[in-house]
């Protein structure tokens, strides 16, 4: 079995519960957090994680729309993308 992982970034006004919210999601997915990054620049939230999955049956496209679906509950803009994809796209 190999191991996936994903660059999960999340942005917008803080508010309570915006970590809980976005943690269930990933537990429920089986996503564990390798790396987290967040800070509030006044009262804007950013979260960077990098989340890896060891599940044979884990659906990326699944995940990725709750996700957002889970954002737009939060009012935030959450994004997933495959690290592969993610380094590619970013390479210099």
């Amino acid at each position: 079995m190999g191991t996936d992982r994903f660059v999960i970034t999340v942005i917008g006004v803080d508010t309570v519960g915006i970590v809980a919210g976005v943690t269930r999601v990933m537990s429920d997915f089986g996503v564990n957090i390798v790396d987290i990054r967040q800070t509030l620049m006044g009262d804007i939230f950013t979260m960077l994680m990098i989340g890896e999955v060891k599940n044979e049956n884990f659906v990326l496209k699944d995940f990725q729309e709750q996700m957002a679906k889970t954002g737009q509950g939060l009012k935030v803009e959450i994004r997933v993308q495959h690290e592969d994809v993610f380094r590619y796209m970013h390479r210099i």
